[in-house]
């Protein structure tokens, strides 16, 4: 047949696939994210398998692993005591809790690990919300700003790098902008969460924390599922507000959107591969219905493939030793 234009020819062999690829993943593009506890113990998570709640030790075994994998990103996650929670959410802001020794142990162990940490209410807060709530059960959106000031000053403190606000509060990016600004971290960066949906693909990392709210959802606040043209806008706002890296959560059900946010912005775009989507692969695999090996690759390309320039996942050490 005369066939002039044949595109199979860019596909004929390893080498001139290798040449022609369109997206290259590497373990720099990994976040790592790790939970953590105030215990001695490093227990395995149930409905995350693989993942631990780690001690403090074991999280400086375990950056140690992912550091010589190529990993050079964590994000913490912390899971607080009952006894400590309030509807205050005033341990989120203790210089002596948990995620601020965990930074300074980091620090002095991995000074060259870039620290992450979430800024938001539902670890600490003992109604299992983002934000603090009111009597009529209302989030009260700027109250839950000061408080998340404070605690990413007291995370800045201590060491973090970024600072990654996770609430979806309406005007938290210029709040956290101007306090870390007057108190004197102006290196210190933000990673928003722009468009962070209010998924059902969260399940299991709630779980992981036991944060899940103990009445109502987080509708308010969280983004509806069925949106693009919200998303956008969000991510207008926290660009004008000051933040530095632009985030979508979940990843894999909205890679529409991280393509959209990419054509809209100049800003590294990150996005959140969800316990729901690791959870997901694993029981798939375990089952024997998928090659976990393959499909964690897969995925990680479509979503760098759809625009984001890094992506935080439970998988960044798997991904990192096949990539090696």
């Amino acid at each position: 047949m005369n066939i002039p234009i044949r595109p199979r020819r860019n596909r004929k062999n390893p080498v001139i696939r290798g040449l022609s690829r369109e997206t290259q993943l590497s373990p720099a593009d990994f976040i790592y994210p790790l939970f953590l506890h105030d215990e001695s113990s490093n227990d395995a998570i149930d409905s995350m398998p693989g993942c631990h709640r780690w001690s403090i030790d074991g999280l400086l075994g375990e950056i140690s692993d992912a550091k010589a994998l190529g990993i050079g990103a964590v994000v913490l996650f912390p899971a607080i005591a009952d006894s400590l929670k309030n509807p205050k959410a005033v341990e989120s802001h203790n210089p002596e809790g948990l995620v601020p020794r965990a930074i300074r142990a980091i620090k002095k162990t991995h000074p060259d690990i870039t620290v992450i940490t979430d800024v938001a209410l539902d670890p600490y807060n003992s109604d299992g919300h983002d934000g603090i709530v009111a009597r009529d059960g209302r989030i009260k959106n700027d109250k839950t700003i000061e408080i998340l000031c404070s605690q990413a000053i007291c995370q800045a403190q201590a060491g973090a790098d970024i600072v990654a606000p996770s609430d979806m509060m309406d005007g938290r990016v210029a709040a956290l902008r101007n306090a870390l600004d007057t108190e004197g971290f102006k290196e210190g960066s933000i990673m928003s969460y722009t468009a962070k949906y209010a998924s059902a693909f969260y399940g299991p990392f709630r779980g992981a924390l036991d944060s899940a709210p103990k009445s109502g959802d987080k509708k308010t606040y969280q983004m509806d599922y069925a949106n693009t043209r919200e998303a956008i806008r969000e991510a207008h706002l926290d660009e004008d507000e000051g933040a530095d890296v632009l985030m979508v959560k979940p990843a894999g059900a909205y890679l529409d959107i991280i393509q959209r946010m990419r054509e809209s912005t100049h800003l590294p775009i990150a996005a959140y591969q969800v316990s729901g989507e690791y959870l997901m692969i694993k029981s798939a695999s375990a089952a024997g219905w998928l090659d976990e090996e393959k499909i964690v690759l897969e995925t990680l390309t479509a979503i760098e493939r759809a625009g984001a320039d890094m992506t935080l996942t439970y998988f960044a050490k798997e991904a990192a030793r096949l990539l090696g």
